[in-house]
């Protein structure tokens, strides 16, 4: 079966079959004007092909670095618009660093606000299908995935499925998303809006969630890669940073048990003792 579909698409999807990509800049929000709120669109040179999916990628850097620009971003953003895809490598609102390691609730924040921005980078795209189209894209078919925190964020992006799902004790999280926006919940405060932040599948590189209980039956599927010795973003749950003040988060070793468990597609490669 595998044979035949990979002969089907010339191996698309699969292997690079395109020699070069182009990279477009752009400002993805409808109501911030700034670095925090620009991607970087790829797409395959000399491809005729439309409803290509849709992959952005989050840059990592604990929410208080990093750039759209991280070699890691550019190598999976070219390689995978070499197979056919499209591809974004997007910026988010970071935090302070001082303010993050002193507080809970300033993580939760920035977490939620990079969130908010995602969506508003997925909404982008599904807006411009419905005004043309520019990049060729299946609007039925968007991942979202990314490196340490950006994998978190596609995490929390994804399984986070209601404001209720989340604590008021002993920090109100639902009040700070409330906070983020007042309007429009967990859809966030960054625009295009009238448009789905839905997503088909969520891609994990050393990524992690604050509650594995999050991922329940009628959630997205799971990829994710990651150590069994990582301790920034524990394997297991423990604390991000492996910093006592910094929220736990639980990753590939707990959140695909989980998926197991509820019955949520999921695959997962592990670099023991890495």
């Amino acid at each position: 079966f595998s044979a035949i579909t990979f002969a089907q698409c010339n191996g698309r999807y699969q292997t690079e079959i395109f020699n070069s990509v182009t990279k477009t800049t752009v400002n993805y929000s409808d109501v911030y004007s700034d670095n925090a709120h620009k991607m970087d669109i790829y797409t395959p040179d000399g491809d005729t092909e439309i409803n290509r999916p849709l992959i952005l990628f989050v840059h990592g850097g604990s929410f208080y670095g990093g750039d759209k620009t991280t070699a890691d971003c550019v190598d999976f953003c070219e390689s995978m618009a070499k197979r056919g895809y499209v591809t974004a490598s997007l910026n988010y609102r970071l935090s302070n660093l001082i303010s993050f390691l002193s507080s809970q609730e300033e993580q939760y924040t920035a977490v939620l606000k990079a969130v908010a921005d995602t969506k508003a980078a997925i909404r982008f795209f599904r807006k411009d299908f419905a005004n043309g189209d520019t990049y060729g894209i299946d609007p039925n078919t968007i991942f979202v995935g990314g490196y340490s925190a950006g994998a978190v964020i596609a995490i929390h992006l994804a399984y986070i499925d209601s404001i209720s799902d989340l604590p008021t004790t002993p920090i109100n999280v639902q009040a700070i998303v409330n906070n983020v926006s007042l309007i429009h919940g967990l859809e966030g405060d960054a625009g295009n809006y009238g448009y789905s932040s839905d997503v088909n599948g969520v891609i994990s590189f050393a990524g992690g969630i604050n509650d594995v209980n999050w991922i329940d039956a009628s959630d997205e599927p799971l990829v994710s890669v990651q150590g069994d010795a990582d301790l920034t973003v524990n394997y297991n749950c423990g604390p991000g940073l492996n910093n006592p003040t910094v929220l736990t988060l639980c990753g590939s070793g707990e959140m695909h048990p989980q998926a197991d468990l509820v019955g949520v597609l999921n695959d997962v490669l592990v670099y023991p003792n890495e």
